[in-house]
């Protein structure tokens, strides 16, 4: 799988921008500040529907714009498909594949795989469990894609759900008994129907996974204690948590049976606190070196280590399917030692294409030889536009 061509409007710091691509390896150069990241950003918009630096979608529209514009032609062993994505203020996002308008625009992903390793990875290793189950929940749905409409309708019940907790618990409080708590009965099945769905596939995701990180991790730091994975619920019982344990199908009727359970006995401390304590929002991806957590216990170096070795991992778990995966590299490089930089350059050489930002040339390992593209700013103040200079040179 490769991107052909790459078309933005007034996103970021790009006025307007027409590119192409080949297949193999492409660098773009510039200083922090031009644009370089904000172009494999939109790339990797067009993959999760995310962004890897910002929760919002307004930051990513030009100031003064009110709408920004990211278009690409994705080749799939030897078929190419047009995906376009509109980004609305204060409106909702619309999207084309074919140049054909979509219902949603999560029917889009699928089309274009990529796994991008950037410095904000970091937070994978040491920060709250909500990054880790990000993680999880888009390499699960770059293999289903029909799972984003289930993230999508578990958070809208989340919503609803939590909101009438905080409802019943006033009149509880009050000494009033409103239509509440039934109504929470109806809302507690679409919860565990919708979660049970989520949870098996993270289940399935933690176990297929776990080689890869363990030899990925293990290339890259042979002197480190061994990583592995777990998933972690309150929620379900030890013995579905094993990762060497491959859940099936018809786990999730179990899983919903569980949850169910759960919600029930769960339900007078909720009321009392306003919050939904059951459910997969709850749950953590645990990373552990040797028997300690790497977080809070490995080393700047085992954090790095483990955050390339999760992106590896994934790298490898989707090229498994028979299709590689667009490999991004935003500004890496520059913050590896000489080991995990040709652990990294060995993976990225075999990929089918990587696009990989730098501040120098001299950021990037030579054994990629890649093709370079300069990334340059004109303009003043906050009207600033990037562009690109195909002078480039390695």
């Amino acid at each position: 799988m490769h991107v052909r061509a790459l078309s933005l409007r007034d996103f970021r710091s790009w006025e307007a921008a027409e590119l192409e691509f080949s297949p193999g390896r492409t660098v773009f150069l510039g200083s922090n500040g031009n644009g370089k990241t904000n172009l494999i950003e939109a790339i990797g918009y067009l993959s999760t529907l995310g962004s890897h630096r910002v929760a919002a979608d307004a930051p990513l529209i030009r100031i003064g714009a009110q709408k920004a514009r990211i278009g690409a032609t994705v080749v799939n062993t030897g078929r190419e498909l047009r995906v376009d994505m509109e980004l609305n203020q204060g409106q909702a996002n619309r999207a084309q594949i074919n140049r054909s308008p979509v219902r949603r625009p999560r029917e889009i992903l699928g089309i274009l795989q990529t796994v991008l390793f950037a410095p904000e990875d970091l937070s994978l290793v040491r920060g709250d469990p909500g990054e880790r189950r990000r993680f999880l929940d888009e390499l699960a749905t770059a293999r289903l894609p029909r799972l984003a409409g289930v993230r999508a309708d578990y958070d809208k019940v989340l919503r609803q759900r939590s909101a009438l907790l905080k409802t019943a618990g006033r009149n509880a409080r009050s000494g009033s008994r409103g239509a509440e708590l039934s109504t929470l009965d109806v809302w507690d099945g679409h919860l565990a129907g919708h979660g049970a769905v989520l949870l098996a596939q993270r289940l399935r995701l933690v176990h297929e996974l776990y080689p890869h990180l363990a030899q990925a991790y293990s290339g890259i730091a042979p002197e480190s204690r061994p990583a592995t994975i777990a998933y972690r619920s309150a929620s379900l019982p030890p013995e579905l948590l094993d990762p060497a344990r491959s859940p099936q199908p018809e786990d999730e009727s179990e899983l919903e049976a569980i949850l169910l359970r759960e919600l029930a006995a769960a339900r007078p401390k909720e009321l009392e606190r306003g919050v939904c304590l059951v459910g997969p929002h709850r749950d953590d991806l645990e990373l552990m070196l040797g028997s300690a957590p790497a977080k809070g216990f490995a080393s700047h170096g085992e954090s790095w280590s483990f955050a390339l070795a999760l992106r590896l991992g994934a790298f490898e778990l989707l090229r498994s399917a028979g299709t590689d995966p667009v490999l991004i590299l935003d500004d890496v490089f520059a913050e590896l030692d000489r080991r995990r930089r040709t652990a990294l350059a060995a993976v990225a050489a075999g990929a089918e294409q990587v696009l990989i930002t730098a501040a120098v040339p001299e950021d990037v390992p030579a054994e990629l030889e890649a093709a370079p593209l300069r990334v340059e700013t004109t303009g003043e103040a906050d009207r600033r536009a990037s562009r690109i200079v195909e002078s480039a040179s390695m």
